[in-house]
């Protein structure tokens, strides 16, 4: 999952953008979660990247994706982008 988020929107309003954000996120992890594991492999590992832009995206843990983006939220930056790349994990 590679996306950029916009906050900015005529007719809904930017806390339920965020819910609606949050939302895909959680929708992209369960889906790939249910897909089959390669042989040897225990469970999915995620790697994520996170910013304002794909240019100034750094790495982030999966656990603190949801409080980053409340934090962008509340400096009022209007743009969100998130990486999300699967990756198996032996265990």
């Amino acid at each position: 999952m590679k996306k950029t988020f916009k906050l900015d929107h005529p007719k809904i309003k930017v806390p339920r953008l965020v819910d609606s954000i949050k939302h895909d996120i959680k929708k992209f992890l369960k889906n790939e979660r249910k897909k089959p594991l390669p042989e040897g492999v225990k469970y999915w590992g995620f790697d994520c990247k996170f910013g304002q832009s794909e240019e100034a995206a750094v790495d982030v843990e999966l656990s603190a994706l949801m409080s980053h983006i409340d934090d962008l939220v509340e400096n009022k930056i209007m743009t969100i982008y998130v990486e999300i790349t699967p990756k198996p994990m032996a265990g």
